[in-house]
C-alpha cells in the first residue's frame, strides 16, 4: 500500500501500484471520488517532447550534486500550477486529517542550480497515480516543465532521466491484474523533456486470479 504525505512533506516511493483501469476521464474521476475524492483528471500529456533531441543541440544535466531545496508545499504547487486540469485540482483533498495523496521526490533532472521536483498526484483509496508533474526552479519559483494527465501514471527519478510508467489493461482484465506496463525515458534536451527509450513489459497472468473484472463504463 502507498503511504499519504501530508502538505509539503517530501516522500518517494518505488513503484506504481496497479490497481485500477482508469483509463478513461470518467472512471478515473469515479475512482477519485469513491476513494475519498482525492485528485481527479482527464486524459490530457502536455509537456514532455515525443521525438529525439536534435543533433548537437542537447543539454545534458550536469553530473555535478545540485542544491536540495527545501521540501516544497507540493499540494500548493499543484494547486496554483495552471498547467494542471481543473479536475485534479478540485478533487485534491486530504484523505484523513491533513494527508494529502502526493508523492514528492528531489533530483537533478534538468541540470539547473537546485534539485528538480517530481510531484505524482493519487487517489486515496486506490493510490492510482492520476497525474505526475516536473518543477524547474527559476528565480526563486518553481514552473511546471513536463505533464502527464493519464491515469494509471507514476513518474520516478532514474539516475538523472524521467521514467514514467503507464498501466495498459485489454479488455475483460481484472482491475488488479493489468497486461502489462508501458515504461518511457525522457531526457531533458533543448529546454523540454524528449522521449528517449520506451520499453512494454506483458504481465504473466496468475491462474486462479479471481478478482472482480474491469467495469464497463
Amino acid at each position: 500500500m502507498r503511504g499519504l504525505t501530508g502538505e509539503g512533506s517530501a516522500r518517494t516511493r518505488g513503484s506504481i501500484q496497479a490497481v485500477s483501469t482508469a483509463l478513461a476521464v470518467p472512471t478515473a474521476i469515479a475512482l477519485l471520488v469513491s476513494g475519498c475524492g482525492a485528485g481527479g483528471t482527464g486524459a490530457r500529456d502536455e509537456g514532455p517532447a515525443h521525438a529525439d533531441s536534435v543533433a548537437g543541440a542537447a543539454a545534458t544535466p550536469s553530473a555535478a550534486p545540485s542544491k536540495s531545496p527545501d521540501a516544497v508545499n507540493a499540494v500548493k504547487l499543484v494547486k496554483d500550477d495552471p498547467k494542471v486540469a481543473p479536475e485534479v485540482k478540485r478533487e485534491l483533498k486530504p484523505c484523513v486529517a491533513n494527508e494529502y495523496p502526493v508523492d514528492v521526490s528531489y533530483g537533478n533532472l534538468t541540470g539547473g542550480s537546485a534539485d528538480d521536483v517530481v510531484v505524482n498526484v493519487l487517489t486515496c483509496g486506490d493510490a492510482v497515480g492520476v497525474g505526475s508533474y516536473v518543477y524547474r526552479e527559476q528565480g526563486g519559483a518553481y514552473e511546471n516543465v513536463f505533464t502527464s494527465e493519464e491515469p494509471p501514471v507514476y513518474a520516478e527519478i532514474d539516475r538523472g532521466d524521467l521514467v514514467v510508467t503507464k498501466q495498459v489493461y485489454d479488455k475483460g482484465d481484472p482491475v488488479s491484474s493489468p497486461s502489462g506496463e508501458n515504461v518511457i525515458t525522457y531526457r531533458w534536451t533543448s529546454g523540454r523533456f524528449a522521449e528517449k527509450y520506451r520499453t512494454h513489459n506483458d504481465y504473466g497472468k496468475v491462474a486462479g486470479d479471481s478478482a472482480t473484472p474491469v467495469p464497463s463504463s
